[in-house]
């Protein structure tokens, strides 16, 4: 599939801000490390709620008329699409009621409420954006529970680095944040790593031959019907070579995974290092965009079966 800046961007983004809104949470309820001051709280979620806001403006620029955006609230029942719109949708009052009660000093009850319902909209609102593209067949290497899992271990381990400078920056013990950023990266370097395993597995996916039903010989296609590009070559046919992608891969580890722990072992040892969780910010955001492109330029779309592909 042909990567669209402006959907890697979204899902980067808008991750990131719902797993830092969740992870705010939290630590805000558990005080952890000395809990958050007001103040601190707010402007973190007002962060948040700014990544998510970016992003989800930033994927109306993939519409070939994006005014049009709206119609996409329309097919709740069917479009985990629409889903995605009408959970963001959903989750944005929630989160501001949140933020208000930490500003305002309301009521516990109403604190903790609107805090866990949030924390439950952005969950499930970055499951949909993954199922998106997990509930699509005609894709082998989307159609997996470990598209959502991945979408959701980035989003939230993103998020927790992002949590880890504001207690670096707040001046609290560390040692917490630490912990949970290192737990929720190490989840997400693994499923990663099982789904790049999985997406090359021998033997999965259509061919040529079982698309045509035509199983007793090797079935090749001998005209693709056209002398030039189409827009289904260009957009479905994107083809990235084996070697770029596996270079790729080693950045994605290093970028995503790697750098971010070191980084967490530097900050450990210095308590503090704004500079060190500031990298491990930039490296962790910047890994996360380079998995999401190879996401969309590793993609095979059965179509391409019919141009020339003998396997997808």
């Amino acid at each position: 599939m042909h990567p669209a800046f402006s959907v890697i961007f979204f899902t980067v983004a808008s991750g990131a801000g719902f797993g830092l809104f969740s992870l705010l949470f939290i630590a805000d309820t558990f005080k952890l490390g000395g809990g958050f001051e007001s103040l601190q709280i707010v402007l973190g979620g007002i962060m948040a709620l700014a990544l998510i806001v970016l992003g989800l403006l930033s994927s109306t620029f993939h519409l070939a008329n994006p005014k049009n955006a709206w119609r996409a609230f329309s097919r709740f029942r069917t479009s985990w699409l629409s889903r995605e719109g009408v959970f963001a949708v959903v989750f944005m009052p929630l989160a501001l009621i949140y933020l208000a009660a930490v500003w305002f000093d309301a009521p516990v009850w109403l604190r903790e409420l609107s805090g866990l319902l949030s924390a439950v909209m952005a969950w499930i609102t970055i499951f949909s954006t993954g199922m998106i593209y997990g509930c699509l067949k005609t894709i082998r290497q989307w159609n997996s529970p470990l598209v959502p899992a991945n979408y959701l271990a980035l989003g939230y381990a993103t998020g927790s680095l992002l949590l880890l400078l504001g207690a670096v920056i707040a001046g609290l013990d560390t040692l917490p944040y630490i912990a949970l950023s290192a737990l929720i990266v190490s989840v997400a370097a693994v499923l990663k790593a099982i789904y790049y395993f999985w997406i090359h597995s021998p033997g999965l996916g259509p061919t040529i031959n079982t698309a045509t039903g035509l199983t007793r010989a090797k079935v090749k296609l001998l005209d693709t019907g056209h002398t030039h590009g189409t827009f289904l070559t260009q957009e479905f046919g994107f083809v990235i070579a084996r070697q770029k992608a596996g270079f790729l891969k080693v950045i994605v580890f290093i970028l995503g995974f790697i750098l971010p722990g070191l980084m967490m072992f530097w900050i450990f040892g210095q308590q503090g290092g704004a500079v060190a969780a500031m990298v491990a910010v930039i490296a962790g955001l910047a890994g996360t965009a380079v998995e999401r492109w190879l996401f969309f330029a590793e993609a095979r779309h059965v179509v391409n079966l019919y141009h020339g592909a003998q396997r997808c």
